[in-house]
C-alpha cells in the first residue's frame, strides 16, 4: 500500500492528470497496477514497488497516438566513449531519472479509468485526463524523450549529429558527455566540478537517483 501510495503522489507531484468528466462519445482506457520487487547484491528484497500504468494495448492509432518511436543510445557509442574515458583515465558517473515517463507532456486528449484502490468517493463516475505520458502509452517513451532532449539542450549541451542519444558540452577545455538509455544517464568528463554542476543541474530538472561511479 505505502509503495502505491508513493506512486499515486508521483503523479500529483508531476501534475500528470485532472479529474474529468468523459466527454460523450470518448472512450477511457483501462488502468492497473504493476507489482515489483527490488533485490539487493545479496538477493534479499530491498524495495516493494508498485506503478501504475496504462493499457496501452487498447489506444487506437490516429486518435489516441501518432507517433511512437524513441531513440536509445547504441551500445557501440557507450562502448567508443567508455574507451575513451579509460584511455584518458576519465571520470564516468551513472544516474537514474524517477518516473522518468511522468515528465512527458502528451499531445493527444487522453482519458483513463480512476485507479483500482483509489477511485474517488462521490466520483465514481468521472476519469482521469491524462496531461503527462504515463507509462503503459504507446507514445509515453517518446515524450519523455523529447522532454529529456529539449531540457539537456536549453543547458548548453550539443546533440550528436549520429546519435539522437549523446550529447556534449565543452567549457574551457573541460568537456562532460551525457549519455541516455531510456532513464538511464551515464555522464563522462574530465573535470569533476564541471560534471558535478551537471549532476545538480540534472537533480533540479527531474527527480534523480545518484548512483555514483558506474
Amino acid at each position: 500500500v505505502k509503495a502505491m501510495d508513493s506512486e499515486l503522489q508521483s503523479m500529483l507531484d508531476k501534475d500528470v492528470y485532472d479529474l474529468s468528466v468523459l466527454p460523450e462519445g470518448c472512450t477511457a482506457i483501462g488502468s492497473k497496477w504493476i507489482y515489483k520487487r527490488k533485490r539487493g547484491p545479496d538477493g534479499r528484497v530491498k524495495v516493494f514497488k508498485a506503478r501504475l500504468v496504462a493499457k496501452g494495448y487498447t489506444q487506437k492509432e490516429g486518435i489516441d497516438y501518432d507517433e511512437t518511436f524513441s531513440p536509445v543510445a547504441m551500445l557501440k557509442s557507450i562502448r567508443i566513449l567508455l574507451s575513451i574515458a579509460a584511455y584518458m583515465d576519465w571520470e564516468v558517473w551513472q544516474m537514474d531519472v524517477k518516473t522518468a515517463f511522468l515528465n512527458g507532456s502528451l499531445e493527444e486528449t487522453i482519458y483513463m479509468e480512476q485507479p483500482e484502490g483509489y477511485v474517488v468517493k462521490g466520483k465514481e463516475h468521472m476519469v482521469w485526463k491524462l496531461k503527462k505520458a504515463i507509462y503503459g502509452l504507446k507514445q509515453a517513451s517518446r515524450s519523455w524523450n523529447q522532454c529529456f532532449d529539449q531540457t539537456v539542450q536549453k543547458f548548453g549541451f550539443k546533440k550528436c549529429p549520429n546519435e539522437s542519444c549523446v550529447y556534449k558540452k565543452v567549457e574551457k577545455g573541460n568537456v562532460v558527455f551525457l549519455v541516455l538509455y531510456v532513464d538511464d544517464i551515464l555522464l563522462i568528463g574530465n573535470n569533476k566540478k564541471m560534471l558535478s554542476s551537471v549532476r545538480t543541474w540534472l537533480s533540479n530538472q527531474f527527480e534523480m537517483k545518484d548512483m555514483g561511479d558506474a
